[in-house]
């Protein structure tokens, strides 16, 4: 059984300095509660760092595992279960082959005495830096198993939401995906037999004509040329969103663009309140806990908000100003209630109201969001359907008025 040095304060006020063995940290933060001390710092009589345990088998794993993984493991630990043997048990319930081994190599170093956070940090591409710190703050604090539940509730809402959005925008891209099979369609069939028509009578041919039967032609001669020229822009558009520029470029745009730029905001904000509602309550500082937030979200521009909100927090100004002061990215929802929660010393609770009031909204405007979006389907196909019936309807027109 692993042994700890541990530094601790007795029921006199006298600090003390003692080895004792638990099966983890877990556990032995529990032992010491039950003799009544105040633990001042533990560390394991073990040397070095966790052993990484880093896997590359083929293979995802998917969040919603993680999910069950934090709020399984919470409810064993809540249970009184020690922590190795509920790591335990959840490798036996774990399907997924890499995420079984990333759990048997959190085992093995729980087992030698290492923390769990520590094990986490292994692995980043699978334990987010907010999961870990989480983590790490209910070791030190002795609850481990509610910064658990936190870290679960915090991940399903996001997955929640993360669903909600990909269902709604399922509806657009599938109407943009038949209109464009449909499209490609009447430019390698329809049109050439047209164009043959137009060139037998002569018919003398409107540019947007012209230019229709130029691109049904060039896709027909020249597909291998076409295929290439799709596939080289599809290329420099992903590669261009990846540079800072690119991604700058389309968050600019997307957060001014009627509907989803509110919505977008809507988002964010939700993110960021339940982020640092979630850290807060934890126990984690309010300076990492807002480096955290700032690297969960994904929009560059909220990211700037917090490094501005970090450096007011460090010279120990409000920082329901700095909300206030980028209204257009933040609501004036977030700065007042910010402001309150500073006043009252309950920020996490306000943040918390503010997560759950954004995520209804989100909830509520992307259930509605065919009936938003579809208005400006039918503007778009109206008028590439009526650009290509005009283009290839006026010359037969006139042919029939000449006649």
């Amino acid at each position: 059984m692993p042994k700890f040095k541990i530094r601790s304060i007795n029921t006199k006020g006298e600090e003390q300095e003692d080895v004792m063995d638990a099966v983890d940290q877990s556990s032995l933060y529990n032992d010491v509660r039950d003799k009544n001390l105040t633990l001042i710092s533990v560390e394991p009589m073990k040397e070095g760092k966790a052993k990484g345990f880093s896997i590359s088998l083929f293979g995802r794993i998917k969040y919603h595992d993680k999910i069950i993984f934090s709020r399984n493991l919470s409810a064993m630990i809540d249970a009184g279960l020690p922590l190795s043997r509920a790591l335990g048990v959840i490798e036996k319930q774990t399907h997924n082959k890499k995420f079984k081994a990333i759990v048997s190599g959190l085992i093995k170093n729980v087992s030698q005495g290492h923390t769990l956070s520590d094990s986490m940090r292994e692995n980043p591409k699978v334990f987010s830096q907010l999961m870990i710190s989480m983590v790490r703050s209910g070791e030190e604090s002795g609850s481990l198993s509610q910064s658990l539940r936190i870290v679960a509730t915090q991940m399903e809402s996001n997955y929640q939401l993360v669903r909600k959005i990909k269902g709604a925008m399922m509806y657009p891209m599938i109407v943009m995906g038949a209109m464009g099979v449909i499209g490609l369609f009447m430019f390698l069939y329809v049109v050439p037999t047209l164009s043959a028509t137009f060139k037998e009578l002569n018919a003398e041919l409107p540019t947007s004509t012209k230019l229709v039967i130029g691109f049904s032609d060039f896709l027909q001669h020249h597909y291998i040329i076409a295929i290439i020229l799709f596939a080289a822009t599809i290329f420099v558009i992903v590669i261009g969103l990846r540079t800072r520029p690119g991604k700058r470029g389309l968050e600019y745009v997307l957060l001014r663009f009627p509907v989803i730029g509110q919505i977008m905001k809507e988002i964010n904000s939700a993110r960021t309140a339940r982020t640092m509602a979630s850290l807060l309550s934890a126990g984690v500082d309010i300076i990492v806990a807002t480096q955290i937030t700032a690297e969960v979200l994904q929009n560059s521009y909220y990211k700037d908000v917090l490094k501005i909100v970090e450096e007011k927090i460090q010279k120990g100004e409000p920082i329901a100003r700095v909300f206030n002061e980028h209204e257009k990215l933040y609501p004036p929802f977030v700065g007042e209630m910010v402001s309150v929660g500073e006043e009252t010393g309950q920020l996490a609770q306000m943040l918390l109201g503010v997560a759950v009031f954004y995520e209804t909204e989100v909830d509520q405007k992307t259930k509605d969001m065919s009936s938003i979006i579809e208005p400006f389907l039918m503007v778009f196909i109206g008028l590439a359907v009526g650009f290509f019936a005009i283009s290839m309807i006026s010359p037969i027109y006139s042919l029939g008025t000449n006649l």
